[in-house]
C-alpha cells in the first residue's frame, strides 16, 4: 500500500512526494544554523506538546534548518524543503522562510502532532518530499473586529497560532468603533474606562440594527498587546492596528464629549449597529488627541501600516457646525464634504512622519492621499482605481472576503450578518487583478470579520473556518483549482477538528457536525 500523502493548505507553489519517510523520535536532534534559532524554538515549541519530542541540538544531526543568502531567489517568505529517508533540509533566506516551513513540516506530520497533549503509539512520520514554495501575494491577511464584541488576548493568540498554521501573516485588529474602545491611552483614560463598556440596548427584532439587549464591556492593557506583538512576530504575523477616525468614533466621544461637533453635548457608547452620525470635530484640539493617541499606538505596534478607518464618514455634522464651516474655509475647501480628506492628510502627514505607512478603508478608490495603503472592499473595480492612482492595495471584497456574512443558510447555522453568502467557494474564487501599467502594486487580500453578530469564540470559529484555509489557498499559491483545494481541504479539516475549531460548513447547503478536537485524544 502507498504511502499517505497528506493535503496541505495552502497549496505549495511546487510538490513532489517521494517514496519513503523520515520518523522523528526520541533520538532526533536538529542541526541549526547561524541566525536560524527563531525557526527551531517554534518548531519545538508547537511540537512538543503532543509528540514530547525534545529536538536538541546537534553539529551532526541529519535535521537541518539553515539560513541561506543564495537563496534570495525565494523573496522574504519562500522556502525549500526536502525530506529524505534519512535527512531534513530546511532552507531559506530569510527566517519568515523558514517560519512558514515549520508550518508546512507540522502538516505533513500525523494530525496528532498538532493536538496540545501528549499521545503515545503515534508514528512520528514525515513523508519524503521535495517542495519549494514561495507566496503569490506578500500581504495575507484577517481583521478581526474587537471592538462590537470584546475578546480577549487568549483568543487573539490562538488565532495568531491559525493563521500561522494557514501562512496567512497579517492580523488587524479592528480595535475601536462606536459601540466600543480597547486600545488602552495612558493620555486619555477615559477612551477605555467610559469608551471600553456599554450599556445595554432594547431589544429589537430580528434582524435589526439593535443589540440583543446585553450590556458590554472589555479593553486590553499595554502589556498584553506588546506580548501579543512579540508572540506573533516570533510566528511569523504581524499585527496591524486600526484606530477609526473621523467616523466610527462614537466611543470616543462618549468619553470626551468635547471632540465633537456639538458643544456642550453628552453622548452614550452607541447600542446601535450600523453608521453613526457622530463623528469627530476638525478642531485643532481634536488632531492633536489623534496625534496623541496614535503616538501611543506606535509605542506598541511596530507594524509598519496603522490603519485609521477613514470610510463610513456622514459630513452632516460638519455641514451643521460652524467651526467646521471655518475651517474648510480657511483650508481652502469647497465644502465640508472635503474635510474627510483633509483630516485624513492631516493624520497620514504625522504617520508618514514617525516612519510608518498609513492605511484606510476606501469606498471608491479615490479621495485618500496618494501615500495612504488602500483597502478597498465594495466593488473590484475601486481595487483598478486605487491602483492606477498609484496606491498600494490590499483587496477585501466584501462578496468574497466578509466572512460576517453566512456560509450558509440551512436550517440550525447561527446568525450572521444579513446579506449575501458567502461559502467556500467565493472565497476561494477572490482572484483581484492588477496590471503592469499601474501606478500601484496590488500587495496582497484581506479577510474580514466584523462582531456585530459573533459574540464569542465559538462564533468567531464557525464564521472564520473553513472560509479563512481558502483565502489562503488562494493568496499564498496564486492559481489553485478549486476541485484540488476541495479535496485538500476535506482532508484539513481534521486538522482545525484536533485544534478544536468549531467551523463552519464545507458545504453551503449541507452543515458539517462541531467537532470538538477531543476526536484524537
Amino acid at each position: 500500500m502507498p504511502a499517505h500523502r497528506p493535503s496541505l493548505v495552502p497549496l505549495p507553489t511546487q510538490l513532489s512526494y517521494r517514496p519513503g519517510h523520515f520518523t522523528l523520535h526520541t533520538g532526533t536532534t536538529v542541526r541549526v544554523s547561524p541566525g536560524a534559532e527563531p525557526a527551531a524554538a517554534l518548531l519545538r515549541t508547537l511540537l512538543r506538546p503532543a509528540t514530547g519530542l525534545s529536538l536538541p541540538h546537534s553539529p551532526d544531526a541529519p535535521f537541518v534548518l539553515a539560513l541561506d543568502p543564495q537563496l534570495g531567489g525565494l523573496g522574504e517568505e519562500g522556502y525549500g524543503l526536502t525530506v529524505a529517508p534519512d535527512a531534513v533540509l530546511l532552507r531559506a533566506a530569510h527566517v519568515d522562510g523558514l517560519l512558514r516551513g515549520v508550518q508546512t513540516l507540522r502538516q505533513l506530520l500525523p494530525v496528532e502532532a498538532l493536538l496540545s497533549t501528549a499521545q503515545a503509539g503515534v508514528d512520528w512520520r514525515l513523508p519524503c518530499v521535495e517542495i519549494t514554495d514561495v507566496p503569490q501575494r506578500p500581504w495575507r491577511g484577517f481583521m478581526l473586529d474587537v471592538a462590537r464584541h470584546f475578546q480577549p488576548v487568549s483568543l487573539l493568540r490562538r488565532y495568531v497560532d491559525l493563521l500561522a498554521l494557514h501562512k496567512l501573516n497579517v492580523l488587524h485588529l479592528h480595535l475601536t468603533d462606536d459601540q466600543g474602545w480597547r486600545m488602552p491611552v495612558a493620555a486619555y483614560p477615559r477612551l477605555t474606562e467610559v469608551g471600553g463598556r456599554r450599556a445595554a440596548s432594547m431589544v429589537g427584532p430580528a434582524g435589526s440594527s439593535l443589540f440583543d439587549g446585553a450590556p458590554h464591556e472589555g479593553a486590553y492593557t499595554a502589556r498584553e498587546l506588546k506580548d501579543l506583538v512579540a508572540y506573533a512576530a516570533a510566528r511569523g504575523v504581524r499585527v496591524v492596528p486600526e484606530i477609526e477616525m473621523p467616523g466610527h468614533a462614537r466611543a470616543a466621544l462618549a468619553a470626551y464629549p468635547e471632540l465633537g461637533n456639538v458643544p456642550g453635548r453628552t453622548l452614550d457608547v452607541w447600542t446601535r449597529w450600523g453608521v453613526c452620525e457622530t463623528v469627530l470635530g476638525v478642531h485643532d484640539p481634536v488632531l492633536e488627541f489623534c496625534r496623541t493617541v496614535l503616538g501611543e499606538v506606535l509605542d506598541v505596534f511596530p507594524s509598519p501600516y496603522v490603519h485609521v478607518g477613514g470610510d463610513e464618514c456622514p459630513t452632516t455634522e460638519w455641514a451643521a457646525s460652524p467651526a467646521a464651516r471655518a475651517r474648510a474655509a480657511a483650508e481652502g475647501l469647497a465644502d465640508t464634504a472635503a474635510l474627510r480628506t483633509w483630516f485624513l492628510g492631516r493624520i497620514g502627514d504625522f504617520l508618514i512622519e514617525q516612519g510608518r505607512t498609513p492605511a484606510a478603508w476606501a469606498e471608491t478608490g479615490e479621495g485618500l492621499p496618494p501615500e495612504f495603503l488602500v483597502m478597498t472592499w465594495r466593488d473590484p473595480e475601486h481595487t483598478r482605481i486605487a491602483l492606477k492612482r498609484g496606491h498600494a492595495v490590499v483587496s477585501g471584497h466584501y462578496r468574497a472576503t466578509y466572512l460576517d456574512y453566512a456560509q450558509s443558510y440551512a436550517p440550525g447555522t447561527p446568525q450572521a450578518q444579513p446579506g449575501p453568502v458567502v461559502d467556500l467557494r467565493a472565497v476561494h474564487d477572490h482572484d483581484p487583478a492588477s496590471s503592469p501599467e499601474d501606478a500601484g502594486q496590488l500587495l496582497g487580500m484581506q479577510a474580514q470579520l466584523w462582531t456585530e453578530f459573533a459574540p464569542t469564540a465559538e462564533h468567531v470559529d464557525f464564521l472564520a473556518f473553513p472560509r479563512l484555509c481558502a483565502l489562503a489557498d488562494r493568496a499564498w499559491h496564486g492559481d489553485p483549482s478549486w476541485p484540488d483545494f476541495r479535496v485538500r481541504v476535506t482532508e484539513h479539516i481534521g486538522r482545525l477538528a484536533a485544534l478544536g475549531v468549531r467551523h463552519g460548513p464545507l458545504d453551503p447547503h449541507v452543515p458539517l457536525p462541531h467537532r470538538s478536537g477531543k476526536e484524537h485524544a
